[in-house]
């Protein structure tokens, strides 16, 4: 998986269409609340401009589904870039057409333009090939630098690429390709996958790639209990997913088939409710008849963390409980802070996975965070990503 990147071409008074992913939580007053995705891309987009390219950026940003619509104009993200940069940023009326066409002719080397939200556009998330044509006149090189998007075969990142060459990585992307490689690809082992989140049928196919790839697989968060329900445990009003139990057995059927280790919690914090303020501590066994698991106990988090300290790498996706509440929130920063401790290689990707790293302070120890959650699930079930296989080789 060797691609061409940005640092290795020519840009040098070229129309440089950098597809990014700008998709990033607003206020209702209209102000970013949180800007990694941002500050991600702007390594490349420095470059870019240091090179002396006319650069054009492209985003989506929410589900307009083809139509204007100003409570998703990318204004804030083409402020606040200008703000990063240091340098005007303008906002053209739209992604496509004669006048955007204008904008980009008028670049000099070293400026830049932002699109308007490429999802405006009713053929982009269609890849409608006269929208793709339309924007590979704009472009006279690609780069790719959208990894969470990279799972979608859109106008702006697979239409275009297919029509301009070069189509090249960008760092971000770059970094997310070689992260992945030593990750999941060519680990070093032993290996364990961290699994949380609240859903069998979501991770299923991730659990079914990583058995093929790794020495042990860690699971908690909600899906758990399904987990449990399979083994004849009473799991009270714990989130259990009926439908799956076979699927769980079989899971675990196929990791004692294939030598791995998967660890389920021993003991969990439960409740009556997501809202209640009083908890226990039990067993999983011992789950009473109207309580809730809703976090991995203090056991458990022993245990992973044993486990973990054999590992030479690391894959976590989804949180360990309901992290976003303080009372079941203990297992997954406990967990966070055990990763960051390893000398392993540790990768972690997906929107909770990534929020429960910054909350418990350990975001900087953690070898790679990824910026894609689609993307990232996609990629370790095992499928390829249209937005990568598209670009050139190397």
């Amino acid at each position: 998986m060797n691609k061409l990147t940005i640092d290795q071409i020519d840009l040098a008074g070229k129309r440089v269409f950098i597809r990014v992913d700008f998709n990033v939580p607003i206020t209702d007053a209209g102000l970013i609340r949180e800007e990694t995705r941002i500050v991600a891309a702007l390594p490349t987009i420095r470059l870019a401009l240091k090179k002396g390219g006319r650069v054009i950026i492209a985003s989506h940003f929410g589900r307009p589904e083809g139509k204007v619509m100003p409570e998703y104009s990318l204004r804030p993200m083409a402020d606040r870039l200008a703000q990063l940069l240091g340098q005007a940023v303008p906002l053209a009326p739209d992604c496509v057409g004669a006048e955007v066409e204008r904008l980009v002719d008028a670049l000099q080397p070293g400026e830049i333009l932002m699109l308007e939200n490429v999802r405006f556009q009713p053929g982009e998330t269609k890849n409608d090939p006269q929208l793709a044509d339309a924007f590979a006149r704009l472009a006279d090189v690609v780069v790719n630098d959208a990894f969470g998007a990279a799972h979608r075969a859109h106008a702006s990142n697979v239409g275009i690429a297919q029509r301009v060459s070069p189509a090249v990585a960008g760092l971000l992307m770059a970094a997310e390709i070689d992260y992945f490689n030593k990750a999941v690809r060519h680990p070093q082992h032993p290996v364990t996958a961290i699994l949380g989140g609240s859903k069998v049928s979501t991770k299923i196919a991730v659990i079914d790639s990583l058995l093929d790839k790794v020495d042990q697989i860690l699971i908690g968060g909600a899906m758990a209990f399904t987990f449990f329900k399979a083994r004849g445990y009473t799991v009270g009003t714990s989130l259990v997913e009926d439908e799956m139990l076979d699927v769980a057995r079989h899971a675990e059927a196929k990791a004692r088939e294939k030598g791995v280790v998967l660890l389920l919690p021993v003991d969990v914090v439960i409740a009556q409710s997501r809202q209640a303020e009083t908890t226990q501590i039990v067993p999983v066994e011992e789950i009473p008849e109207g309580w809730m698991g809703l976090d991995i106990g203090p056991e458990t988090v022993r245990l992973f963390d044993h486990a973990l300290q054999s590992a030479k790498t690391i894959v976590w996706n989804g949180p360990l409980g309901l992290f976003e509440k303080p009372a079941f929130a203990h297992g997954t920063l406990a967990l966070a802070d055990c990763v960051a401790r390893s000398t392993a290689l540790s990768i972690a990707g997906g929107g909770d996975t990534d929020a429960a790293l910054r909350q418990a302070g350990v975001a900087e120890r953690i070898s790679f965070i990824s910026t894609g959650g689609g993307a990232f699930m996609e990629w370790l079930e095992g499928k390829e990503l249209p937005g990568i296989t598209v670009l050139t080789e190397a």
